[in-house]
């Protein structure tokens, strides 16, 4: 153990990070352009940040935290916490207190910072995946819990095959019958932009607001863009496509909450579904929604499966 060494990230690092990091997260495999984009990129990424172990000049874990420099509409720099979009030990040299070193660096780095708590993981607008999946990494989960973290609340994953897709008869009376009580569906259009960009950031999530206004700079169409109206009056919008131009995955979605319970999430999630597979799509995936939310229980209605779980804990430094 004499030869390992501790490090922030130094360019030249990113191809060992790849690799290792496809080794030890198998479930979440990463290729370099993403890694670039989500981590060189963000605006966020500073290397002191990002901790390296090494062993004789071979990279056997990373560590990496990061805090807001650049606000975000509607959440502003959220001085007081941090946040750890992933971590990873060469599984040669676990248990040899390794992550516990490099957990360390991490947080004093944060503390560095002024920050107060330290997320894993529950950051927006790059994360990789929203919290620790116990199912897939229970020793990532173990370590982040023995080392004093604490749940928060669970995130799931839901998937939709589209292979034997057809609109129910039901929901196309349903919409006929809204249509005629002033609500119209439609596809988004540039008059359409602002107040869809504010709806999404003002009424449901800042980030809905930024991938919405991203995904249409870097390749995002209108035509993946459903808005619902009521007399004029935006109540409501779906799309796919949103985020890392994943044209499969779905989301964001929302209804504004004084519309609920008149069947209009459910005509604008069906629309959305018959969009993609119209164009060939055979299923559609989101990463992060509450089980027991509306959307949730709209997304199990309709036949989406949970197919992953994850845990998004807290640390108090």
């Amino acid at each position: 153990m004499n030869t390992l060494t501790y490090r922030s990230y130094v360019p030249g690092d990113e191809a060992g990070i790849v690799t290792l990091w496809n080794r030890c997260l198998p479930r979440d495999p990463v290729t370099p352009k993403r890694f670039r984009n989500l981590v060189l990129l963000d605006p966020n990424f500073d290397p002191r940040g990002m901790r390296i172990a090494e062993d004789g000049g071979r990279l056997i874990g990373c560590f990496y935290a990061v805090r807001r420099q650049l606000p975000m509409l509607g959440v502003e720099l959220e001085t007081d916490r941090g946040w750890v979009p992933f971590f990873f030990v060469d599984p040669d040299y676990r248990r040899q207190g390794v992550a516990s070193r490099l957990l360390e660096e991490a947080r004093q780095f944060l503390q560095g910072e002024g920050r107060e708590k330290m997320f894993f993981s529950a950051y927006a607008p790059n994360y990789v995946v929203p919290g620790i999946d116990r199912q897939a990494y229970s020793a990532g989960a173990d370590f982040l819990e023995g080392s004093g973290f604490r749940r928060l609340y669970t995130a799931v994953a839901m998937d939709y095959s589209l292979v034997d897709y057809e609109t129910p008869q039901d929901v196309l009376e349903l919409k006929e019958q809204r249509e005629s009580e002033g609500y119209t569906f439609a596809l988004a259009a540039d008059s359409d932009l602002y107040e869809l960009i504010q709806f999404a950031t003002h009424a449901f999530n800042p980030d809905w607001g930024r991938a919405i206004r991203e995904g249409l700079l870097q390749g995002l169409q209108l035509s993946q863009i459903l808005v619902a109206r009521y007399r004029g009056e935006m109540i409501g919008f779906c799309m796919h496509g949103g985020y890392e131009g994943v044209r499969e995955r779905f989301g964001p979605f929302g209804v504004d909450p004084n519309q609920r319970g008149k069947g209009i999430g459910k005509i604008l999630l069906h629309d959305c579904l018959h969009l993609m597979r119209a164009q060939g799509m055979h299923g559609a995936w989101f990463l992060w929604t509450g089980e027991q939310t509306a959307a949730g229980q709209l997304y199990l209605k309709m036949g989406f499966t949970i197919t992953r779980r994850f845990d998004v804990v807290c640390q108090d430094l």
